[in-house]
């Protein structure tokens, strides 16, 4: 699966996203997120597994600890995905004009 599709998947689940709205607010070790949950502490590690997959999150270990932050430079990249999608100077696909002069046969 590539990165982006990673990415879309990691981000479709409401946990997750909450996940990463509170380490945008600071680092957090898993126990600190769990904290903020009503799920099992299995449930969080799975949550964060998929965001680490996903490459959204990076950790640390720090001593007994593993502190979780935020990995920008994939968000910039969604977000570069998402403007080159709505840009209106995006230049045509070939296919794009195949599929329109077939359509007008």
């Amino acid at each position: 699966m590539s990165p982006l599709n990673n990415g879309f998947k990691a981000l479709s689940d409401p946990t997750r996203r909450r996940i990463l709205q509170l380490l945008h607010d600071r680092d957090m070790t898993a126990g600190e997120i769990a904290d903020r949950f009503n799920i099992s502490k299995p449930s969080i590690s799975h949550h964060l597994n998929t965001l680490k997959q996903a490459e959204l999150i990076q950790d640390e270990r720090q001593g007994q600890n593993i502190l979780y932050s935020l990995n920008t430079s994939v968000f910039q990249d969604l977000v570069s995905w998402f403007f080159d999608l709505t840009s209106p100077n995006k230049p045509e696909n070939n296919n794009d004009v195949e599929v329109n002069r077939h359509e007008k046969q």
